[in-house]
């Protein structure tokens, strides 16, 4: 295998050791974790308690449930594929203005897979111009729509990884040649992660067909791969050479601060319904709550971000809702109203009061 990191053919073992070496080496090392999804699910469920009906917060909370159910799914694959391999999860490249996020990189000993991980229910058809048609049952109703094809996002995943290499190993005909044989060992591949779906591929481009399958026939066509370059595998040094170049090299960390993007977008959701309410009855919010409510709302973001503390520290929804209906005008009030834990009083307690009575 061409190691596309910059490893040259000199650098690997012959066809005798290497089928030794690989016959010894059977594990699924899991070399980098995927968090990502985990990091979502956990801000939005904090967010969601908070507020329970944003419609938005909370479809993409079952998308994240989704989206992490279905990455399980591969995962419990690859590690009882009893086949030995180096597994690369939540893989972010960037180059210039071109982003990438790969679901998992797999380095077999014969090629490296670009795994774009899809977890859809229904029937997913590839028709004959290779376009991806989902179907599926709703409230009784039947609904067909095309998709964006998964195959062609696990292509530019591996053209963002292509530039990268090329802007490390540019110059010279041996790395010229390298460079044209990448297409040769790095694989995109689309894995659907739903044992309910149904794939009917029957009628698609054999060059797209080939690259999609179901997560239970993944390990069936690794070993294929192996099979047929059976005369020349990787070692599993050079498998571990590979994906410390990409871990050191190629991914780009991405540092996200998901529970505070949620809490922004929660309360500005917040707001706007809020604003939106006049007298449509005599339990709706009257302006003047409905300015106060924004005007302590944006104080407690400002203060959350001052303190570099999550928002629900200061007060949550509910408790806004009673400082609001109680109005304290003294720490003396607050306390006695019992609405917010005296951690919270003696923290934020002057400020709060300021925040309420100033004009």
């Amino acid at each position: 295998m061409v190691a596309s990191c910059g490893l040259k053919r000199s650098e690997f073992k012959g066809k005798k050791e290497n089928m030794g070496m690989f016959s010894k080496f059977r594990e699924t090392v899991i070399y980098k974790e995927g968090t990502e999804l985990e990091k979502q699910i956990d801000a939005l469920n904090k967010v969601i308690d908070e507020y329970p009906d944003n419609a938005e917060l909370n479809k993409k909370l079952k998308l994240c449930e989704i989206g992490l159910k279905g990455e399980k799914e591969i995962e419990f694959e690859l590690k009882n594929a009893n086949i030995g391999m180096y597994v690369l999860h939540d893989i972010n490249l960037e180059y210039e203005d071109l982003k990438a996020q790969i679901d998992y990189v797999v380095i077999t000993p014969a090629k490296i897979y670009f795994i774009e991980c899809k977890n859809l229910v229904g029937t997913i058809t590839i028709n004959s111009n290779g376009d991806f048609i989902r179907e599926w049952t709703y409230n009784g109703h039947k609904i067909r729509e095309g998709i964006y094809s998964p195959l062609r996002q696990a292509e530019r995943h591996i053209e963002v990884y292509k530039k990268i290499w090329k802007s490390r190993n540019s110059g010279g005909l041996l790395n010229s040649l390298a460079y044209r044989s990448l297409d040769q060992w790095d694989i995109p591949l689309v894995v659907m992660a739903n044992e309910k779906n149904i794939l009917n591929s029957r009628y698609a481009p054999k060059e797209v067909r080939n690259r999609v399958v179901r997560s239970d026939q993944l390990v069936d066509y690794l070993k294929k791969d192996i099979a047929a370059n059976k005369d020349f595998l990787s070692s599993q040094k050079d498998m571990q050479k590979i994906a410390d170049n990409i871990l050191k090299y190629y991914n780009k960390e991405v540092v996200r601060d998901y529970e505070t993007e949620y809490w922004e977008y929660a309360e500005k959701t917040a707001v706007t319904a809020v604003l939106k309410k006049t007298d449509e009855s005599a339990e709706q919010v009257n302006r003047d709550d409905s300015a106060l409510r924004e005007k302590m709302i944006r104080f407690r973001k400002e203060r959350s971000t001052q303190m570099n503390i999550p928002a629900y520290y200061i007060f949550t929804n509910s408790e806004l809702d009673q400082l609001i209906a109680e109005k304290p005008e003294t720490l003396e009030e607050l306390r006695a109203a019992r609405i917010l834990s005296a951690v919270k009083v003696n923290c934020h307690g002057k400020e709060i009061i300021s925040a309420l009575t100033e004009k």
